[in-house]
Order: C-alpha cells, then sequence, then structure tokens
C-alpha cells in the first residue's frame, strides 16, 4: 500500500500520530508513504506536483485519489473497498494533492474518487485521518476489537 502526498510534515505531533498509525498498520500490510514537493509557483503548481505524483504511480496500481467532490464513504465501506482491492492482488495507492489539489492528469489516472467530507482541512491532519481510517479498515476487515 502506498501513500502519495504532496508537502512535508514540519509539525511533531503530526509526525508523532503518522509514525504511530504507520507502526499500527504495519501489523497488517507494508506501506510506504511518498512525500511529493510542493510547488510554491500557483500558476505550474498543479501541473508540476501532478507530474511528480503520476511518476510514483505503476500502471498494476489501483489509484484512489482524495477529492472534496469524490463519493464519500463510511468506515465500513472503506474497509470493504480495502479487502476487496487486497483480494485482487492489486497494489492499493492513495493520492492527497497539495493545497491547490489535484492536476487533472492525475483524476484521469483515478481508479476510485473519495471524499472524507465537503470541509477543507490541512493536509497535515488529513494525512493522520487517512492512516487512522486505513488501520480501522484493518480492523474491520480482522474482525478485532476498535474503539468506535
Amino acid at each position: 500500500m502506498k501513500i502519495i502526498c504532496v508537502g512535508k510534515i514540519k509539525e511533531k505531533f503530526f509526525v508523532d500520530a503518522i509514525n504511530e498509525y504507520s507502526k499500527r498498520i504495519s501489523k497488517y500490510t507494508k506501506l510506504e508513504i511518498i512525500e511529493i514537493s510542493d510547488e510554491a509557483n500557483e500558476s505550474i503548481a498543479l501541473k508540476k506536483e501532478g507530474e511528480k505524483i503520476l511518476s510514483k504511480i505503476k500502471d498494476s496500481d489501483y489509484v484512489i485519489t482524495l477529492e472534496i467532490d469524490g463519493n464519500s464513504l463510511d468506515s465500513l465501506e472503506i474497509a470493504k473497498k480495502i479487502d476487496n482491492n487486497f483480494n485482487s492482488n492489486k497494489n492499493l495507492t492513495f493520492v492527497i494533492g497539495g493545497s491547490y489539489g489535484l492536476d487533472d492528469m492525475v483524476k484521469l489516472r483515478s481508479d476510485y474518487k473519495l471524499s472524507f467530507s465537503r470541509l477543507t482541512f490541512p493536509h497535515q491532519l488529513f494525512r493522520v485521518m487517512l492512516l487512522e481510517q486505513i488501520y480501522r479498515a484493518y480492523k474491520i476487515n480482522n474482525n478485532e476489537n476498535y474503539h468506535k
């Protein structure tokens, strides 16, 4: 499983949370977090970031982009999507865009568009939220207790 995200995590409390959930997820699957540097120039950011993101995606990857206009799923549905993908033997790749969103070429490569909310979240916090939901999905799929 891969998570491709634009931007670096600077705050220690986010780094700690990311490390904790990554450690928990490692019990179930190999996780790779790929950070793409963000572009300061808004006029070229989407295209440049999009090129960097696409360079990290393999043809065989099942790509889930996180988009505000994507499909809303509950935790059980996310768990099922992860389980179905695991059973299909494809590498699951989540993509979190930068502050300007995702380039259209990345959206076209997406196999599934997922939205956690119509709200806007800081990218650092969202990475923690995604990792928590992935961890929750593995707990659900393995019939293990987890705080509800």
